[in-house]
């Protein structure tokens, strides 16, 4: 009778370096998507608050694309949201089409501009937020670089919706 020990097969370096590659590949997407989700938890509570703050029910703020569009309602115009997800669409149409026919000069330089043109309005309307709350450029910057903060301040701080600024 054979012993279990010849009748198993052998596990060569490759296989356990594969299967040890797939776990560790596997936590690390885990582990993304807990930060993804809780970060956007963080965001749909600030968010909450600061739709509360400007008269609209907190629900809207748990909606991915119906909540940038009641922030733009409230502190741009409702238009503007159109634009900015039209940027969005052609730099995505943009990006597949230069990576599906391969590199083309052109098409790069076409999409570097609508990104440029979006980082632009991003900017723009984080100061409209701003201002909608009674806060200038020193507050922009903060939205831009450290948005999760300053969201979450202006949900919860002092701060008041002043109304769109136009």
């Amino acid at each position: 009778m054979e012993s279990l020990a010849t009748m198993a097969p052998e596990i060569s370096e490759d296989m356990m370096a594969g299967v040890l590659g797939g776990g560790i590949l596997g936590m690390s997407l885990g582990v993304i998507i807990t930060i993804a989700l809780v970060l956007y938890v963080i965001q749909v509570i600030a968010y909450w608050q600061m739709f509360k703050k400007m008269g609209e029910p907190g629900w809207k703020s748990i909606i991915p694309v119906y909540n940038s569009y009641i922030m733009f309602k409230r502190t741009w115009k409702p238009m503007w949201f159109w634009v900015n997800l039209l940027i969005g669409f052609v730099a995505a149409l943009l990006s597949n089409l230069n990576t599906s026919f391969g590199p083309s000069t052109v098409i790069a330089i076409i999409s570097a501009i609508v990104l440029i043109i979006g980082i632009v309005f991003g900017v723009i309307a984080d100061n409209k937020i701003s201002k909608s709350f009674g806060h200038g450029a020193g507050y922009t910057v903060g939205l831009i670089f450290l948005p999760m903060i300053f969201t979450l301040i202006l949900g919860f701080g002092k701060s008041q919706y002043k109304g769109a600024d136009l």
